[in-house]
């Protein structure tokens, strides 16, 4: 590496930790320093990042592609937490506390990361108090997400279920903003989006082809055009039987 790409991939470290979730917000001399301990890394779809139980050495920030974090019993059966994509960071728990893996994330498609190691971390943490701020931030959204997620499987059913993921979503592409009628990406394919709501993919079907028939979801190619309106009142309507 020449001396002038130095200074170019120093900027383009820093650029895509600020555009992260824990550090969005923080000082440009914060971050400048956070970047001297980056390293850029990728992985192919369904490399296993890590497991449950794996020691925490460190936090992966996502610049591209997708992680799945679950959680398997001995018997295989899994539990989807989330999908991470880029601006999201993952392994955040064990850079805090330095306790295991709490759940395993695998790679869906290929990804690419800033790894940010434990240890230069906390050294970096203690004479640049913002990044502990930062840290106590993005752990409190993630708490409501976990919260907002845990709400809609035990007290609400499968139709309003899927309502909630819907309005949720569009709530982080577009902000407080979204009204009307308003375009989501859908990121998820129906066997995902089983797996994160606690349910089968053909009861998943059955509630899309509902909402599609009542006009709450118009489907362009991998875009839904979703009534917000419609959706809210699917979450608001008492339970039709869809488990």
């Amino acid at each position: 590496m020449t001396s002038a790409e130095l200074p170019a991939r120093a900027r383009d470290l820093e650029q895509a930790l600020a555009r992260s979730s824990v550090f969005a917000g923080v000082d440009e001399a914060t971050i400048a320093a956070l970047a001297t301990s980056a390293k850029r890394r990728a992985w192919d779809g369904g490399t296993v990042l890590f497991q449950r139980g794996d020691a925490g050495e460190y936090l992966l920030a996502l610049t591209s592609g997708r992680v799945r974090l679950s959680v398997s019993t001995p018997n295989g059966k899994e539990l989807v937490l989330r999908h991470m994509g880029p601006g999201e960071v993952i392994g955040e728990f064990s850079l805090i506390d330095g306790q295991p893996r709490s759940a395993d994330a695998t790679v869906v498609q290929p990804s690419a990361g800033i790894v940010l190691y434990r240890d230069r971390f906390m050294r970096m943490a203690e004479t640049h108090p913002q990044l502990g701020l930062a840290l106590a931030r993005h752990l409190c959204q993630q708490l409501r997400s976990t919260n907002y997620q845990m709400e809609s499987i035990a007290l609400y059913d499968l139709r309003a279920r899927v309502a909630r993921f819907l309005l949720y979503a569009l709530h982080e592409q577009h902000g407080a903003t979204a009204s009307g009628r308003t375009r989501l990406r859908m990121v998820l394919n129906q066997s995902e989006l089983a797996l994160l709501l606690g349910a089968s993919r053909p009861k998943v079907n059955q509630v899309l082809q509902l909402l599609l028939a009542e006009g709450a979801l118009e489907r362009e190619g991998e875009t839904l055009i979703c009534d917000i309106a419609q959706l809210e009142d699917a979450v608001e309507v008492p339970e039709h039987g869809l488990l």
